[in-house]
């Protein structure tokens, strides 16, 4: 259990001297001026737009400064994602797009991060001849270096996996931010081995990021004038930091905590939980703090236990059935979304029935949902024979989708006429006479704008209307 209690001054102390490491970074970073200007894609999780923020400071101590204009950037960068087959298929279309940019400028440098980099390495170099750097997701710190290196007309490469990597010195660049809602990395990598997923190839093992470091990144967005923070990884509930100088350890519920303490203004959201981890302290935690949003993403994948076992989720349907249970206990009115995966190997009829029983039970807010595909490496694919045709991979699909669809309306319109406390996040997509704004549960909420509010701020908003995925409200006078 945790038990260092440190006093205010002390946790000041705390947040001080992880500041410092952000100065100490930086001043070692930097290089002489320089108009070169980098230009970055991001695809996949809420991590790896994280980590894009990672990489734009480094290249910014660098002299580089961050452009949305590809043709002027003298470095382009894809941060990628290797979790389905699609995801790598839209990053070689993009490697295809930068090649015409560096046939109308000689000279510009084209690298590919992330998880994608890590699974094909030295492939890129070999088969995608206009790659001149390849940089996994734990070498971001090696940038300056393969860079130069890339300048001088050779190739950068590094794709080492760390167990001890989390970049807790480095102070993210937040780019589009729209200044109310940031990404924290609070751990990096995955224990979890389940047979579909390249994840624990391409991040490597689970380690926890400093609690101090955490809490003073989190107060500097608050200062700064955010008013939401996602804790952010792959498994969230399994963090665990040991305290070097104390030996007390903070677990998960215990960092949420803290950072809750911060200021009642600032709003926390995690991702991601996984259902055999996540602990009745967490939720009891959830439910203590009006700031902790309401809202857990808990992806069940398949309703069936023995497919459960195949994919080695590590629980069954009891269990997980048992999880979501403990969270309408212990926080009746919270918001749980879910993923799913359609045709998992040798998955039969039934089982599929299984898993759309799963969206009634756990009447999810929302899912995102996929049917299987292969990744090569991973256990799956080295263990199972994908045998399910794709027209009944994708059948199936739509019929999670249907019905998760008609669980989220009536989700949704179950909120007609509550009012709930509203961040607001800048205008809606379709009209500048609208904002856009989140309550507790995730749910996006338009309603037209009144006199004395911006972005930032908290309001009350009646619900007057809903759809499938959006809520529809007026403020209350």
């Amino acid at each position: 259990m945790y038990n260092d209690n440190p006093t205010l001054d002390n946790l000041e102390k705390k947040i001080d001297e992880s500041r410092q490491g952000d100065v100490f970074f930086q001043e070692q970073m930097l290089g002489k001026e320089s108009d070169k200007k980098f230009y970055i894609e991001s695809y996949g999780c809420q991590m790896n737009f994280s980590d894009s923020e990672i990489v734009a400071s480094i290249l910014s101590g660098i002299g580089y400064q961050a452009t949305k204009n590809m043709e002027e950037s003298d470095l382009i960068l894809i941060n990628t994602c290797s979790i389905r087959e699609k995801a790598e298929q839209t990053v070689r279309r993009r490697l295809r797009d930068f090649n015409k940019i560096k046939e109308n400028k000689p000279g510009t440098l084209v690298g590919v991060l992330g998880c994608m980099a890590e699974r094909l390495k030295a492939k890129f170099l070999e088969q995608e001849k206009l790659v001149d750097l390849v940089v996994g997701p734990d070498a971001y710190r090696d940038l300056p270096q393969l860079v130069a290196t890339a300048v001088g007309g050779e190739k950068g490469i590094n794709v080492i996996l760390s167990r001890e990597e989390t970049y807790a010195a480095i102070s993210p660049l937040r780019l589009g931010s729209n200044g109310v809602s940031a990404f924290i990395s609070i751990m990096r990598g995955c224990d979890n081995m389940c047979s579909f997923c390249v994840v624990p190839f391409t991040r490597g093992r689970e380690r926890s990021r400093n609690a101090y470091s955490i809490i003073a990144e989190a107060t500097e967005l608050f200062e700064k004038g955010y008013r939401e923070i996602t804790l952010l990884g792959q498994n969230v509930d399994s963090y665990k930091w040991s305290n070097p100088e104390t030996e007390a350890t903070v677990n998960f519920a215990q960092l949420l905590e803290m950072v809750a303490k911060i200021h009642p203004d600032l709003r926390i959201r995690f991702s991601t939980s996984h259902p055999k981890d996540i602990t009745d302290e967490v939720l009891h935690t959830m439910a203590a703090y009006e700031n902790i949003c309401k809202y857990i993403h808990l992806p069940v994948q398949s309703g069936n236990s023995r497919v459960l076992k195949l994919m080695n989720r590590t629980y069954d349907r009891e269990w997980y059935k048992e999880r979501v249970e403990a969270i309408y206990r212990i926080i009746p009115d919270c918001a749980i979304s879910s993923d799913f995966i359609a045709g998992f190997c040798t998955e039969t009829e039934e089982e599929h029935q299984d898993s759309l029983s799963m969206i009634s039970f756990a009447n999810y807010s929302m899912s995102y949902m996929f049917f299987y595909s292969e990744r090569p490496g991973t256990l799956a694919a080295r263990k199972l024979e994908d045998d399910i045709p794709l027209a009944v991979k994708k059948r199936r699909l739509q019929e999670i989708i249907k019905l998760q669809t008609q669980v989220s309306l009536a989700h949704n319109k179950a909120d007609i006429g509550k009012t709930f406390k509203v961040l607001i996040e800048g205008n809606s997509k379709k009209s500048d006479e609208q904002f856009k704004g989140r309550n507790t549960y995730n749910k996006m909420i338009i309603f037209p704008k009144v006199t004395g509010f911006k972005p930032g701020d908290y309001i009350h908003v009646k619900v007057t209307d809903a759809t499938s995925a959006t809520l529809l409200g007026i403020v209350e006078q």
